[in-house]
């Protein structure tokens, strides 16, 4: 009977240690509640309370938390779109009584909150501006949530607009948009392209053009002063005035019967015909004459125009 009884004591004994003695985790509060009122904030660490006198209300945890909210709104040119909108927020350590006790469901509070600032921006805005102002969107997200949830005892960390995802049809219709615009610039490049190609090439061949003038005309040129100059030289041989004409046809036949040897020189397979009598070369001379005088007539016009 003895043992019994301090059986029973002992146990009694840890069960009263037990109802006396609790822990709390690292960055939460337990809320303690006596008869039903609010005590204190018992926090992380080894903590006691009366038993059966004081009980743990709730643990709240004090670390950053995530809500994940989904919108769906109608943009201003009547496209519905869906938003992912993150809140991360997280209790103040100064507040948790309010945080227990003012809100039945705080992430239905976030929620509506979400709900009724994402609602009032978007529909004043086109599906591309939505896009492009997103940063703004969770700017006005975060504003509101910050001003309505720090009296409730919440503090708002961050607000994220993560996706925008329209009606699948419209994501659609706006890639196409986009591909055909992207195709009618590659189009214009190309055509531009091709324009500046066209461009360099008629200048190249004009530049072209007008070099091979100039030495066609350099050439006739230096060969009719070769010619003249040979003139001079057999007159100055003979030391007798020599009729122009006989001069030129003798120049001519050997410059005739040079070029014969050349060509016959040549191993190309190429057939060329060339006059073999003396008519011909005759032909040849008058042809050359001609040459000559033109060209005289034009160092006369380069001379007149350097006087000027």
């Amino acid at each position: 009977m003895g043992l019994f009884f301090l059986i029973a004591i002992v146990i009694s004994f840890l069960f009263l240690v037990f109802m006396t003695i609790f822990t709390v985790e690292q960055q939460t509060g337990a809320v303690i509640e006596r008869f039903g009122k609010f005590v204190r904030i018992a926090e992380a660490g080894l903590n006691v309370k009366i038993p059966f006198v004081e009980v743990i209300r709730e643990r709240v945890s004090l670390r950053v938390q995530q809500l994940d909210v989904q919108v769906e709104s109608k943009s201003k040119d009547n496209v519905f779109v869906n938003l992912a909108i993150a809140v991360q927020y997280q209790v103040k350590v100064d507040a948790v009584r309010d945080a227990v006790y003012q809100l039945t469901d705080h992430q239905q509070q976030v929620q509506a909150y979400v709900f009724d600032v994402v609602r009032a921006q978007v529909p004043n805005m086109t599906l591309e501006a939505v896009f492009e102002n997103k940063d703004s969107i969770a700017t006005a997200v975060d504003s509101e949530l910050t001003e309505k949830m720090d009296q409730y005892g919440y503090k708002i960390v961050n607000v994220l607009v993560n996706d925008i995802n329209p009606d699948s049809r419209v994501k659609i219709a706006m890639n196409e948009v986009q591909a055909a615009s992207r195709e009618r610039e590659a189009a214009e490049q190309r055509a531009e392209g091709a324009r500046i190609t066209l461009v360099k090439q008629a200048e190249a061949e004009a530049e072209s053009k007008r070099l091979q003038g100039e030495g066609l005309a350099n050439q006739r040129k230096a060969i009719a002063a070769g010619l003249r100059e040979s003139v001079e030289l057999m007159r100055q041989a003979t030391g007798e005035p020599l009729d122009d004409r006989l001069v030129m046809d003798q120049l001519l036949l050997v410059q005739w019967m040079d070029t014969q040897k050349e060509i016959a020189a040549n191993n190309r397979a190429t057939v060329i015909f060339l006059p073999n009598n003396p008519g011909a070369v005759s032909d040849i001379a008058e042809q050359i004459r001609i040459s000559m005088l033109s060209v005289q007539a034009a160092d006369l016009n380069d001379d007149r125009e350097a006087r000027r």
